[in-house]
């Protein structure tokens, strides 16, 4: 999933100009400005190069905090719910600060876990360069709950050989898609024409909110789906359509996810596909290396590029917290500019603040059409703790694959799915 290392140099991470202190508003009285402040983080697969970027933002901390030290704990990303939820009921056992996907955000919340740091985050210089996006990632109801760590968009994969052999052009619409895909398996049976996935709800979403359909609508701290929507359904219909033998057969395809689409396109098995910045590596180890080429998602007209699904991880400080301060100090230099760009550098983590990720982008060309993909504008699931329900339950993907199997027809699947949607809805409040 991660970029291969290049060599890199951190330098010294400075501590950047500490936010004003605020009232408390943790779960604990106390506000120590010394002792341990405990850290989770991610593990990731190659997890030695982020380890190095962290090990020096943790010592130019510790420097500046006489009588402060910082433990980091790396945690599986798999097992990471089962550790979450008992910190949040066991403060004693609870990190002061901890890495969290950008979707659990409204659910943590919920749960109570998470420290408001609406005024802090505010008060923050480097916060005003933060990503729309990345920022609605990490608010919920108007009030912030930590800061974005890195985001990650996908975009379009294509095979260069392939369209040069067949005298293709990239698409510029999703129609073109559509129309290039079924000309790439007509003229080469052997491959998927475009590659997709029924269990590939990423990858689906920017057919619906291409075609001006959402997910679901917010009123006031609720939400209320929108997925049976005319325009849902058109999107909902011209992603199903690809899925036959004319393109990539549903008998195989119908239960992909990402992972198993990028590995197809890697292993040479498709003309295109819907791939991430972090499957960059993925594919640059398969058999297609030297022969791709990557452009942004077209959207429904000429020129437009398909609002893409931002994901990502964010810091955040735990409600417990008995060192509120530092706590929030150190949230703000592991997600810093200096930091993110060292992390970009060592793990190929796309950067949340547009500055540091134009810098990148200059730096590595592949960056590129990740970068006008997110300056096209993104979209982010509802800001609600039903999201988590709706998501591990696959409610979209069993949407999906209703249609793409001929069980349902789109809006009897979409009734359906809206039907479990805001009853998920309904249930967080």
């Amino acid at each position: 999933m991660k970029l291969p290392v290049p060599a890199f140099l951190v330098a010294a991470l400075f501590l950047a100009a500490c936010a004003p202190q605020t009232s408390s508003n943790s779960a604990s009285d106390k506000d120590d400005k010394s002792g341990t402040l405990r850290v989770w983080l991610f593990q990731e697969v190659g997890n030695d190069p982020k380890q190095k970027v962290v090990d020096s933002v943790v010592a130019g901390f510790e420097k500046a905090h006489s009588g402060t030290k910082v433990d980091v704990e790396y945690i599986p990303v798999d097992t990471r719910a089962q550790r979450v939820k008992a910190a949040f009921n066991d403060p004693e056992s609870a990190p002061d600060v901890m890495e969290y996907g950008n979707t659990d955000t409204a659910g943590y919340v919920r749960d109570g876990g998470l420290l408001d740091v609406t005024r802090d985050f505010g008060a923050w210089s480097e916060a005003k360069d933060t990503d729309p996006t990345a920022r609605q990632s990490v608010t919920v109801a108007g009030k912030v709950y930590g800061a974005p760590f890195y985001v990650g968009v996908r975009a379009l994969y294509y095979r260069t050989d392939v369209f040069r052999e067949l005298g293709l052009k990239p698409p510029a619409t999703l129609a073109e898609l559509a129309s290039t895909a079924r000309a790439v398996r007509k003229a080469k049976p052997d491959l998927y024409g475009l590659v997709v996935g029924g269990a590939y709800t990423y990858g689906a979403m920017p057919f619906i909110w291409a075609a001006g359909g959402e997910l679901a609508t917010a009123k006031g701290t609720s939400y209320t789906s929108a997925i049976d929507s005319a325009a849902a359904q058109k999107g909902i219909k011209e992603y199903t359509s690809l899925f036959g033998d004319d393109n990539c057969p549903a008998a195989k395809c119908a239960g992909f996810g990402g992972n198993d689409t990028v590995t197809a396109f890697a292993a040479g098995k498709a003309g295109m596909a819907i791939g991430g910045d972090f499957s960059h590596a993925a594919v640059e180890a398969g058999t297609v290396k030297g022969k791709y080429a990557v452009v942004p998602l077209p959207g429904a007209t000429a020129g437009s590029v398909a609002p893409a699904f931002a994901g990502g991880n964010n810091i955040g400080v735990l409600k417990s917290t008995t060192h509120r301060t530092l706590a929030v100090q150190l949230m703000e230099e592991l997600t810093a500019k200096k930091t993110q760009a060292a992390m970009f550098d060592a793990m190929g983590f796309l950067p949340t603040f547009k500055d540091v990720r134009d810098q990148a982008a200059a730096k590595e060309p592949f960056v590129k059409p990740f970068v006008q993909t997110l300056a096209a504008g993104t979209k982010f699931v509802p800001a609600s703790a039903g999201w988590s329900g709706i998501d591990s339950s696959l409610v979209l993907p069993t949407m999906f694959q209703e249609v793409i199997s001929g069980k349902k027809s789109v809006a009897a699947a979409s009734g359906e799915a809206a039907d479990k949607m805001d009853a998920a809805f309904g249930s967080a409040g």
